[in-house]
């Protein structure tokens, strides 16, 4: 059953006016997008093509969109490959960002997932100041709260393990002070890639963890129902990164509004086609969350969640 939208307050939207230059008639508009799962590009032609054609930019008429999607140590040269294309902007998910901004400081880059600031690509969110703008999932503060909620959804656990990709600084040094302040043991466990699930999930069981955080990474996304099988397998109850995971096997997922924020790309990027300076356009973080809990996994699970958690659910899966 659906819930009330359960909405957060981290940092607000704002809103611009759009850039005072129109669009150029029969010009046609070149976007590149370069991420490291192909879920992400095709939740960009879902959600951000059609949102930039209500805005006057559509494909096979006056855009063309260019996609690649490669391993993390693929992605230098994949975006030298959408560089020698000449687009007017590039679309950069997740692992793919810095490779992105480190490849151009003059092609706009516009940004899903990873802090522009913390990688050295934007000044600040009100004005990135460069080639870079986008939004920001706030991964690190998120993973806090999910696993709050994890331990709201199974308060007897104690020894809590999470799953970080090998690159998960901020967003591991944010659980592991989480955990602290919430009085649990954190077990971290590596993975680079589907090869090694299933040797983290043994060691999980071999150190006895009670619960799992599955952190954010868009590769966990494209294998959240492998995961989330191997979880259940291990009797660990498992928070998720995208409320839609709830639905592929976790028990709890809960994230942003995945096309909220595709939406608003949308809107950045066709500012920058109608003229508009990328480090004048603000960074924006997310304002709409979803949080749905999946009851037949608690029932697989003999997990009774407290109903004070059920109540704020945006969705049950019953």
């Amino acid at each position: 059953m659906l819930r009330r939208k359960f909405i957060a307050g981290l940092a607000g939207t704002l809103a611009f006016p759009l850039a005072a230059r129109a669009q150029t008639p029969n010009r046609i508009y070149r976007l590149a997008h370069i991420s490291n799962s192909a879920d992400s590009e095709t939740f960009t032609r879902q959600i951000t093509l059609p949102e930039l054609a209500k805005l006057g930019f559509v494909e096979g008429r006056n855009l063309v969109f260019d996609g690649r999607v490669g391993e993390i140590d693929a992605l230098p040269g994949l975006m030298t490959e959408l560089l020698a294309g000449q687009p007017d902007a590039v679309v950069a998910v997740g692992p793919a960002i810095g490779p992105a901004g480190k490849a151009t400081r003059t092609v706009p880059v516009v940004t899903f997932g990873n802090d522009a600031i913390e990688l050295g690509l934007a000044e600040s969110y009100a004005r990135p100041g460069g080639n870079v703008t986008g939004v920001v999932i706030a991964a690190d503060e998120l993973e806090a709260k999910r696993l709050s909620l994890l331990l709201e959804a199974v308060p007897d656990r104690r020894r809590i393990a999470a799953l970080v990709p090998v690159w998960s600084g901020a967003n591991e040094t944010a659980l592991r002070k989480a955990a602290e302040g919430l009085g649990v043991e954190l077990l971290v466990f590596r993975a680079a890639a589907p090869s090694e699930y299933a040797a983290a999930f043994a060691a999980m069981r071999a150190q006895g963890a009670q619960a799992l955080v599955i952190g954010g990474n868009p590769q966990f996304q494209r294998d959240g129902k492998q995961l989330a099988a191997l979880a259940l397998e291990a009797k660990l109850p498992t928070v998720c990164e995208w409320a839609e995971m709830a639905h592929g096997g976790c028990l709890i997922g809960y994230g942003p509004s995945r096309s909220a924020l595709r939406k608003r790309m949308a809107d950045q990027i066709a500012r920058i086609f109608r003229g508009a300076a990328p480090g004048d356009i603000p960074i924006e973080r997310p304002t709409v969350f979803e949080f749905a809990v999946n009851q037949k996994i608690a029932r697989s699970l003999d997990v009774n969640i407290p109903s004070a958690v059920l109540t704020r659910a945006d969705e049950v899966i019953e």
